[in-house]
């Protein structure tokens, strides 16, 4: 069973504007599909590769389904036992189910981070979704860091 989608792509390389409309037809289109995240903790506490990982085991464990094949993106492909799984590196630019799953992952993260920023104000998570910009730090120098800020992420940094 395949499906086309017009204009799917690497997330990396599609405006928002495209992301957010290829969100909504991905859900629309696919088979199955699962989202899952890891928070700051699991991060600090498993770093970030392995909670990456984790958070693509759960979302495959959500599937409605039992996929056939399980793809990830990278080089890494450990944590899913019981599946035919296997990594391809730069797979969002070579399977379209990759690309499909990059734009769920990017625009539920933005839209976290649109979130993010209303509890939080001052730090800028709006506009520059959590990625380390010059702004960023300097909102962290001058507000500290927040209680969604990674630790491991900013041990380096000179905070409050």
């Amino acid at each position: 069973y395949h499906i086309e989608i017009e204009g799917l792509n690497d997330s990396k390389k599609l405006s928002e504007k495209k992301r957010d409309m290829l969100f909504d037809i991905i859900q629309e289109k696919a088979i199955a599909y699962g989202i899952a995240s890891c928070d700051e903790k699991e991060i600090d506490e498993i770093n970030i590769l392995n909670a990456s990982l984790s958070a693509m085991r759960r979302s495959v464990d959500a599937l409605n389904i039992f996929p056939g094949i399980v793809l990830i993106d990278g080089s890494v492909c450990r944590g899913f036992d019981g599946y035919n799984a296997h990594s391809l590196i730069k797979g969002d630019a070579k399977s379209a189910a990759i690309a499909a799953a990059s734009v769920l992952a990017k625009v539920t993260r933005d839209r976290y981070m649109i979130e993010l920023d209303k509890i939080c104000p001052g730090y800028g998570f709006a506009a520059h979704k959590g990625y380390p910009t010059a702004a960023h730090y300097e909102a962290i120098k001058s507000l500290g860091i927040s209680e969604f800020h990674r630790r491991s992420f900013l041990k380096n940094l000179d905070t409050k």
